[in-house]
């Protein structure tokens, strides 16, 4: 199997350099206030309950959280907007983010694409180095890594679930049922890289393994939808394609401008049944997907999810972007970790250490050295996603296997 040796990044205040853990849980608790049995008993947080989309299990939320005995009132159209920056800025000013983010340098480099540089110093992290496997896509969730449910309780912002009727509901204090359900929460990335950056984790106590099913993606999709803001993208990457933890999550922020690969024309290649059109990213450095449209959203959702777990199927590490509140959604098939543990990369690219996740692919580049940044030009930015890129001639079998699946 290829392996590379890359350095993780930390999302969480508790994730740890090696997977033995230090401190044992009891039935007292372990004393970190996780989302473990130990510390779940008792436990509450603040709950969103989005509109009712039909095909969403509609895990039921709870009546008499704290002292609510009805739901209350719908929340205004923004509120998932406010609710997610206010409960953010609050872990701000607590201290647990590892760096300020709004101190990161930014710009704009000059050229057709208009990708965005930003140094962010913060999330260069000398640790030691371990290895990773690269190439299998699909890896079973091991629970002696690091995994969501050791996070602290107080990185998560709120839980996130379908309401059982037409409208969204707020509930401030609400009960974990552990035993009933598994909650999708949203938590802090402890190292943004922009404004509001959080994660969005499915059914968080089934520990999952980071792989794309139709349920945890239509529920990132949903999120977006429900922010109802261009500024706010959400994004996955798959195992091979730079996904750090191997417990299933996306990850979501705000960033004022276009992201370059959305301005990137496009070209219809197809149109499925249900009215979701597919079309090819012209002129753009990664050959990629971009499907929008669809009778409904859940029917784009179930398009773009099928394609990713053909993907995933096939071995074929990718990373998605999901754009304009949930309507354009973004899908890029990739090779840079095979062509790193291969051998295949410049030198001169492997030493900024920057790895093309989605939001590199996608055209913010996330530098860690301020030498990179100052000297950032279209061409450096070109020549890595050069790199990330498929093949046109791979890129078309690797179409073939998604229409053969849809």
């Amino acid at each position: 199997m290829l392996r590379i040796k890359r350095v993780p990044t930390v999302v969480s205040n508790y994730q740890k350099e090696d997977s033995d853990e230090t401190v044992r849980h009891a039935s007292s608790g372990c004393a970190r206030n996780c989302l473990r049995n130990c510390c779940l008993p008792g436990a509450k947080l603040p709950l969103y309950a989005f509109k009712t989309t039909k095909n969403v299990d509609t895990a039921k939320f709870p009546s008499g959280s704290c002292e609510i005995e009805s739901p209350p009132p719908p929340p205004p159209l923004d509120f998932l907007n406010s609710l997610l920056l206010r409960e953010w800025e609050d872990r701000m000013q607590r201290g647990l983010f590892r760096y300020d983010v709004t101190a990161c340098e930014t710009k704009v480099i000059p050229g057709k694409y208009g990708f965005i540089a930003q140094l962010n110093e913060g999330r260069h992290l000398k640790k030691r180095p371990t290895e990773f496997c690269v190439d299998m896509v699909l890896q079973p969730f091991d629970e002696s890594k690091f995994n969501f449910t050791k996070v602290g309780q107080e990185e998560v912002l709120f839980q996130f679930m379908p309401s059982e009727d037409d409208d969204a509901h707020f509930f401030p204090c609400a009960p974990i049922d552990a035993a009933d359900s598994s909650p999708t929460v949203v938590a802090i990335n402890v190292s943004p890289i922009e404004y509001g950056h959080v994660l969005l984790i499915p059914r968080i106590l089934e520990c999952l393994p980071q792989r794309i099913d139709r349920h945890s993606f239509f529920l990132a999709v949903c999120m977006a939808a429900e922010a109802g803001n261009p500024y706010f993208r959400l994004g996955y990457n798959s195992l091979g394609a730079f996904a750090t933890i191997n417990h299933l999550h996306f990850q979501a922020y705000y960033l004022a401008i276009p992201f370059p690969v959305e301005r990137a024309p496009s070209k219809k290649i197809a149109a499925t049944a249900t009215g979701v059109k597919i079309s090819h990213v012209s002129n753009y450095p990664v050959r990629s997907l971009v499907f929008e449209g669809g009778d409904a959203l859940e029917d784009l959702s179930n398009v773009v999810s099928d394609s990713c777990i053909c993907l995933q199927e096939h071995n074929i590490p990718y990373n998605v972007l999901i754009s304009d509140s949930g309507k354009r959604i973004f899908l890029f098939p990739q090779c840079y970790a095979e062509r790193q543990a291969l051998g295949e990369v410049s030198p001169e690219l492997l030493e900024t250490q920057v790895n093309p996740a989605v939001w590199e692919i996608s055209g913010h580049m996330v530098l860690k050295r301020k030498e990179d940044y100052e000297g950032a030009t279209e061409e450096n930015a070109r020549r890595l996603l050069a790199e990330v890129s498929l093949s046109e001639e791979r890129l078309e079998e690797v179409k073939e296997l998604i229409f053969e699946s849809i």
